[in-house]
């Protein structure tokens, strides 16, 4: 613990002084010079950021956030008064700058206006915690800085620092202490939400602990990539059923564009950041990441159930549905995310003509809109051609739990 190592600190100290006479007039100056810097970086790194902002900050949107400092009930008992923690937002060239200075530098000027952005520390009587907490902040406006190449707004990356000049007693020393919260994404629109939460997505799964700020690869293994859809997916959703092997071959042939390889192929390849959110995919008016989002909220606020009692396939082909059906009873039907719109499902189902041949029918993709207006276990009800889940089970027993008893069956 740091109080632990702070008393360490001044037990030595006192021994120090205490042997004084012994150490002589060159010695005794060295030793606690030294004892000073160990001070400063003990009590330096003891300040850390608690609540941290929104990683997706809107311009004109209150937020919360908190600092801690761990130090601060042992070394600011005697203060006269307050201190004042200060958040500025500064961009990544000028957290860059204040990491290589070890955090000694000052900033020259806030990359953006922030709205009460001043706060006291105070250690609280009831949790015993030093913490300044920034309760009613507003990012009021943002200052762009110039972007590299072909990188938009969403892709920029700023923090917030926060920051104050603390005075130990008796020494009289002044510390300055700086910390900087997680990289955040600034935008205006509520349109560039989803762009926005790529770039947040990327760097929290992909960066290394010890980085220069913000650095994070371009390119990283699929088989990586397949671990953070699946976190981010059963977190949105909240729900503990999440990604399948067969899911992710499908997502693998859909960011790579690549049809003919085989699961086992897509495992030693890497996706980069342009395959995730930057490059459109083939035949469509959206990224992959765009794509992805939108089945992640349509599931989150309109899925959850089917998605966790496995009625949904979901992330499977058209070629491949056609392939499971077309051998199937007339009225076998699945349901998978569609191909074509953002945040839509659509059921698929196999009909018989009286020669026996079949042929695969597929719905119009329901929206969230549709489905707040009428539940899809209502209208997989409704539908009298639908008449078995894949592979073999009747749709009252796989769906009945899902029906609303107000509304009777229309077909």
């Amino acid at each position: 613990r740091c109080e632990n190592l702070v008393e360490v600190y001044f037990q030595l100290q006192q021994q120090v002084m205490a042997a004084s006479t012994e150490l002589g007039p060159e010695l005794l100056p060295r030793l606690l010079e030294r004892f000073e810097e160990v001070l400063s970086s003990l009590v330096k790194s003891s300040f850390l950021v608690e609540k941290q902002p929104p990683q997706v900050l809107k311009t004109q949107t209150k937020f919360q956030a908190s600092v801690r400092f761990l130090l601060g009930p042992r070394l600011l008992k005697a203060a006269p008064k307050p201190y004042m923690v200060r958040a500025e937002m500064v961009t990544e060239k000028q957290a860059r700058e204040l990491e290589l200075s070890n955090y000694s530098n000052t900033l020259s000027e806030s990359t953006g206006e922030i709205l009460h952005n001043t706060v006291a520390l105070e250690t609280n009587p009831t949790s015993g915690n030093c913490c300044a907490n920034f309760k009613n902040v507003l990012l009021k406006k943002i200052k762009r800085c110039e972007r590299k190449g072909s990188e938009s707004v969403t892709e920029e990356k700023c923090a917030v620092l926060f920051s104050t000049n603390v005075t130990l007693t008796p020494s009289n020393v002044s510390i300055p202490l700086q910390v900087l919260s997680l990289p955040i994404v600034v935008i205006v629109h509520g349109n560039q939400d989803n762009n926005a939460k790529a770039t947040v997505l990327w760097d929290n799964a992909f960066s290394d602990i010890d980085r220069v700020p913000f650095v994070v690869a371009e390119r990283v293994p699929w088989d990586k990539m397949c671990d953070t859809l699946n976190l981010k997916f059963m977190a949105e959703v909240q729900t503990t059923k999440g990604l399948l092997k067969e899911h992710y071959f499908f997502l693998a042939q859909k960011i790579f564009n690549d049809h003919s390889a085989s699961p086992e192929d897509f495992q030693s390849r890497h996706v980069s950041w342009a395959q995730f959110n930057k490059e459109i995919l083939p035949g469509r008016g959206f990224t992959f990441w765009q794509w992805f989002d939108g089945v992640l909220d349509l599931t989150k606020r309109c899925l959850k159930s089917y998605w966790s009692d496995r009625l949904i396939m979901g992330f499977i082909s058209k070629q491949y549905v056609c392939k499971l059906l077309s051998m199937q009873p007339d009225g076998t039907f699945l349901l998978r995310f569609s191909d074509s719109e953002i945040g839509g499902v659509t059921i698929a189902y196999v009909m018989r003509g009286k020669d026996g041949s079949s042929q695969v029918e597929n719905i119009q993709p329901f929206s969230a809109k549709d489905l707040s207006i009428r539940s899809l276990g209502d209208r997989i009800r409704d539908l009298g051609q639908l008449r078995n889940l894949y592979p073999n089970i009747p749709k009252d027993q796989a769906f009945g739990s899902h029906y609303n008893s107000e509304w009777g069956g229309l077909g």
